[in-house]
């Protein structure tokens, strides 16, 4: 087990790519949900809702 954490001596380098990768796609994930929910908290303003946790309702006929 201890080799393949030591990656052949490349470990100081596989490592922390492994780290900043995982960084980055937690950042883009994160972005982009924030984004969204903003996106629609704004267009739920601009509906002329006041409540913005409402969904409208189906009626079926």
């Amino acid at each position: 087990m201890m080799s393949f954490l030591q990656m052949g001596g490349y470990a100081a380098y596989v490592w922390p790519a492994y780290g900043i990768t995982l960084l980055v796609l937690v950042l883009n994930v994160w972005s982009a949900r924030r984004s969204h929910r903003r996106k629609l908290d704004r267009a739920r303003l601009s509906d002329g809702r006041e409540d913005a946790s409402k969904q409208p309702t189906v009626r079926r006929l």
